[in-house]
Formats: C-alpha cells, structure tokens, sequence
C-alpha cells in the first residue's frame, strides 16, 4: 500500500489505498488480490478472473518461460521487454498485424517503443537508408546507489547518480523487428546519466529521397496528428526531460532539438 501511495517520480497517489486484510489491496472500491510464488505457473490467475497479464519481472522473458502464466489459467501475456523468440508488437508501427491466435507477446522496450514510430515515419516518406541512434538513458533499478559488482559490466556497477555510464541497448536493432525494411539497417548505444525518468533517443539517420529539416518535420507533424495520433507527438516548446515527466505518449519530437547536415 505504502509503495502504490507514495511514488518520489510521479507523485502521491490521488485515490483511496486500503490493506484487504492477507488478500491483498482495495484500490479506489476496487480488490487487488496479491499471490506470492516464484513460479508463475502456481499463481491461480484462473480462479481470479484474470485473462491479461503484463509479465515484468524483467525473467520470463522468453515464450516458454512467459507461458507459464498461461498454465495458471491466464489466457495471454504481454511482456513488457524485448524478447529473444516471442512476436514483437509495437503501438503505431506494427501493432495491426497482431493475431488474436498469439498468446504471449513482446511489446519491446521503452527506447523501441520511443524509436520505431519515428523511424517509421521517416522511412516511409523519405526511404532510410541507415542510421545510428543513442539513447541518453536515465538510470533503472538495477544499476548502483554506490560502486559495486555488476553481472553485466563493469561500468554497469558504478553509482548512477554520479556518473554518465556507457551501455549497449538493442532498441535500434529491435526495430528490424517490428519494421522488416530496417533490419540491419540502424544500430546504436545508450548512455545512462543521473536522471530519474525521461529519456532521450537521438538519430542520426541517411535518407534516399532528399528532404529539409522542416520537411521532415511537416511529416512527423501531420503523423502525429494522424495515423499516429496518441503514441507519437510533437513539441515546438523549449522543454527540458522533466517537463514531460508523465506524458502518455511513446515518442515526443523535440523540434528545436534537432538538425540536419544536408537534404540527406
């Protein structure tokens, strides 16, 4: 209940949090039962009702290991990570060729859902021919309060609020996945700084069918209010990451932010 409530990112809770005795939390009238099981195959999400379940333990992350939730009685999963053999769907790109016969799913990463529509729109208006994205990447769980081991990298165990941390991401080569066109064609690197949320995604990318700066933009724009209405928006605003703390969208273009070298 204490940690729904009180959130030092986005706040305190606007609702009614109370303790349902061992089941669980009443949220706002509304019962939240909790199970504690380490195999997700022994949680009964049959006798609850449960249908979806957002898998984000960030473990079972594979098909098989994520359809243990269907054992238990849910009926499909979502996990909330890439994933090295489950369907990838991302909202605005390539979430309409979802069959409803697919019963777990990979809707990807926060830096693919952020990159993808982006690259979308700029490849079908103006042909991508290659591009190299870095993610200036606030700090996540995992990382260190104080200088310590890290199982995946040396650099990953130094403290995260004192340092700028180079890391490897697979985002830009996610997006081959959910846009075949651009498989093998970007790549790119992240760069964890001493923010708490919001991040950055920065491309750099080639295009065949020369364009302007503010043509390239005029089609993001008319994207955003468009086909890509919700998940992708644009902002003409001097704005700074904490100014879009808590913003809806997947991707947010900054126009005063970019540049372009050439029509190229």
């Amino acid at each position: 209940a204490y940690m729904l409530k009180y959130d030092s990112t986005h706040g305190i809770f606007d609702g009614k949090i109370e303790v349902d005795g061992s089941e669980g939390l009443i949220v706002n009238g509304k019962k939240i039962k909790f199970y504690m099981e380490k195999d997700p195959a022994a949680i009964p999400w049959g006798e609850a009702g449960v249908e979806y379940v957002v898998e984000s333990t960030g473990v079972f992350t594979t098909t098989d290991k994520a359809s243990a939730h269907i054992k238990g009685g849910a009926k499909k999963v979502v996990i909330s990570a890439p994933s090295a053999d489950a369907p990838m769907f991302v909202m605005g790109v390539n979430n309409k060729e979802y069959k409803s016969d697919i019963p777990v799913i990979s809707n990807a990463s926060c830096t693919t859902n952020c990159l993808a529509p982006l690259a979308k729109v700029i490849h079908s208006e103006f042909t991508m021919i290659e591009g190299l994205m870095t993610t200036i990447h606030s700090y996540t769980a995992t990382q260190k309060t104080v200088d310590g081991p890290s199982g995946k990298d040396w650099r990953g165990g130094r403290t995260a609020a004192q340092n700028i941390i180079p890391s490897s991401t697979g985002a830009a080569k996610a997006v081959g996945k959910v846009i075949p066109d651009l498989n093998g064609k970007l790549t790119g690197m992240s760069m964890r700084v001493p923010t708490a949320n919001v991040s950055v995604v920065d491309l750099t990318c080639r295009i065949e069918k020369g364009a302007t700066y503010d043509e390239i933009i005029a089609a993001l724009r008319k994207a955003s209010e468009g086909e890509l209405k919700g998940v992708l928006a644009v902002t003409d605003d001097d704005v700074v990451s904490s100014d879009l703390n808590g913003n809806i969208h997947s991707s947010i273009v900054d126009v005063k932010a970019g540049i372009s070298l050439n029509k190229n």
